[in-house]
């Protein structure tokens, strides 16, 4: 507990963080918890994220969460251009340090003042309002995204609109609706849309 409250010690009062932990492993192992996040990051280039907006057709009065969302740019991108609101998630806490100087770097710090950026430590596949994202944002490898597709299924409102990059699940009963090839600034990225439809 006392890691935690460093943490949060360590937070500029303008930067809003709901600190989100996920239960404890048996007998309280760190270890365990220490493997539920990659040490690799790599960020999504702007130019690939505006392509991901147009996918998702974003618009203000959406509500874009980001699952793994390393320094934060997905949800401050969001919430400058359409108004929207934006949640971050991420269990890593030094990616959660990171969100902090992108809320500087893009401008946002009014966004958080009304709540409308949020950024949170946590497990991304324990986010207890997820049915609130309207959008949700993913780079995250084969295996989150196969362990999040039932979590999508289940949770969100009819409407609500996935984009992923790089990645998608394996499942075939559940086919991306647009899967497009993007020339980035660096190389090709493969960019995936579902949107969840009406149960019949």
């Amino acid at each position: 507990m006392m890691r935690h409250r460093t943490l949060l010690a360590m937070l500029p009062a303008l930067f809003l963080f709901v600190l989100v932990l996920p239960p404890q492993t048996k007998g309280g192992d760190k270890k365990d918890d220490e493997k539920k996040y990659n040490l690799i990051y790599v960020p999504t280039e702007e130019k690939v994220i505006e392509k991901m907006f147009d996918m998702a057709k974003v618009k203000k009065g959406d509500v874009v969460f980001d699952l793994g969302c390393g320094d934060g740019r997905i949800i401050a991108m969001a919430a400058k251009k359409f108004g929207t609101r934006g949640v971050g998630v991420d269990l890593n806490p030094e990616r959660i340090r990171e969100c902090m100087d992108t809320i500087k770097k893009y401008g946002v710090e009014s966004h958080v003042d009304k709540g409308l950026v949020e950024y949170r430590l946590g497990d991304a596949l324990r986010v207890p309002d997820l049915n609130q994202a309207s959008v949700i944002m993913l780079y995250m490898l084969p295996e989150f995204m196969d362990m999040l597709e039932p979590i999508a299924k289940k949770c969100l409102k009819p409407g609500s609109r996935v984009v992923s990059h790089d990645y998608r699940w394996k499942g075939k009963d559940w086919e991306p609706e647009q899967t497009i090839h993007f020339e980035g600034p660096t190389r090709t990225h493969t960019l995936y849309l579902w949107t969840v439809k009406e149960s019949k």
